[in-house]
């Protein structure tokens, strides 16, 4: 199986941001501690009000399941869901190939 990655963009809630940023902080030590097998995963704020980012990737569809089954995402995905205005938009990467 392929390569996954995507970029997940959102738009935080007035007043929220700090919520947001701390519990990203957390799921990201989380995804580090205990997801040895994950390419990369990490938040960005963008450059436009309250808007931020999450790029994923993962070598496999099996491991971005197991990602999407942790037990630390179910645990803290509410709190970030809570803090988003509205929803996400992601958007899958493929590699070149030459």
């Amino acid at each position: 199986m392929s390569r996954i990655t995507f970029i997940s963009r959102m738009t935080v809630k007035p007043g929220r941001e700090q919520d947001f940023v701390d519990a990203c902080n957390e799921l990201t030590a989380k995804v580090r501690a205990n997801e040895p097998g994950v390419i990369y995963f990490e938040f960005f704020k963008l450059r436009e009000p309250r808007r931020y980012a999450v790029l994923e990737s993962f070598p496999n569809e099996e491991l971005e399941h197991a990602h999407m089954n942790s037990p630390w995402l179910a645990a803290v995905v509410p709190r970030i869901v809570d803090c988003v205005d509205g929803t996400w938009e992601r958007e899958y990467l493929d590699p070149f190939t030459a």
